[in-house]
């Protein structure tokens, strides 16, 4: 199953519900922060209380339908006090290089407008050691992608207007979720994700469909889809886990830190972001009849308990197998092998 499609990203526990005052529910109470957890309490704040915010915008994100969006948060954190400097780009690095030299402004937040790959910009940002802050500025989300995986698992709502008054709110309390991340190593060097690495099927999905040219859009996706269904077989794979080498055969594989990958496949319904363990998803080899079957538990969390499920939770894990491009977040890393262990408390969130 794809994950968050190029021409969506630059590149690219339930809902809480918001009430009627536009406070959402399970937020934190702002007088049970702790002062000196606060991000630029009396520091960056204006003389009305206001907040620097730093937004980055993805225009292309829902192959453009929302391309809106990003001028509605903007002038919704406008309206509330805060200076906002917003960031929008032709391309993602343009936007990752702007968004880099615009935290070096010591803002008291990083907010992306966009979907998993817009969040995977953020993650990148903001789990590398900010020198320029006393405290790591936290990263709000506002999700408008085909992928919103990161959001669904913070319980950030997905529908927009209730996502920015979720976000209005979490401002004016500024005490952020400390979340894990998944730190990635590779050939080419190294990343942090928020959800999952995909290493089986999806991410062979995702490949070919980077590698087409017609048609654009989603469509591309379900072509790439049906043809790898078609070629779909059994890979062998040499996995390192928590020190212990051992041998699979599967044809859907990957790391997860959060429950979700692929726009809501509940590929590690239990999985937690703040457990400090990331999960190990293994599906047997199957035929396709079966694995078919199978896809629609996928995105019940249903599919847990099925003999050709595995499981576990780990601290490290080593991948390779031959002939398969890797993604994180569904951002393309490169080829196998890859090493992936959970980042502790690495990313702090307004969620």
């Amino acid at each position: 199953m794809p994950e968050t499609p190029p021409d969506d990203e630059p590149s690219e526990p339930a809902q809480r519900g918001v009430r009627a005052d536009g406070t959402v529910d399970g937020d934190h109470d702002a007088g049970a922060a702790d002062d000196d957890s606060r991000v630029g309490e009396g520091a960056h704040g204006g003389s009305s209380g206001g907040l620097r915010l730093v937004v980055a915008i993805n225009p292309a994100a829902s192959f453009g339908h929302t391309s809106g969006m990003g001028d509605r948060v903007v002038e919704a954190l406008r309206l509330d006090g805060h200076t906002v400097q917003p960031l929008v780009a032709a391309d993602f690095e343009a936007l990752k290089a702007e968004a880099r030299a615009a935290l070096a402004g010591h803002p008291d937040a990083l907010i992306v407008v966009g979907g998993d790959g817009m969040v995977s910009l953020g993650v990148n940002l903001l789990a590398r050691p900010q020198p320029w802050a006393q405290l790591p500025v936290p990263l709000g989300i506002v999700p408008t992608g085909t992928g919103n995986d990161a959001a669904l698992g913070l319980g950030i709502p997905l529908e927009f207007e209730a996502a920015l008054a979720h976000l209005r709110s979490a401002l004016t309390t500024l005490s952020p979720r400390t979340i894990d991340l998944g730190h990635l190593s590779h050939a080419g060097g190294e990343l942090w994700f928020a959800s999952a690495l995909s290493a089986g099927f999806d991410a062979l999905v995702n490949e070919r469909a980077n590698q087409m040219r017609r048609p654009r859009g989603a469509s591309r996706y379900t072509i790439a889809l049906l043809l790898e269904l078609l070629r779909l077989r059994a890979r062998s794979y040499d996995l390192v886990v928590d020190g212990v080498a051992r041998q699979v055969g599967s044809v859907l594989l990957a790391v997860a830190n959060n429950r979700s990958i692929g726009g809501g496949m509940m590929i590690a319904p239990t999985a937690l972001l703040d457990d400090g363990a990331l999960d190990l998803f293994v599906v047997a080899p199957v035929s396709r009849l079966k694995f078919l079957r199978l896809f629609p538990r996928v995105f019940k969390g249903t599919h847990a308990g099925l003999d050709i499920v595995e499981l576990t939770r780990v601290q490290s894990v080593t991948v390779h197998a031959p002939d398969i491009i890797a993604y994180a977040d569904g951002e393309r890393v490169g080829p196998l092998p890859v090493t992936v262990t959970v980042a502790p408390a690495s990313l702090r969130v307004l969620a």
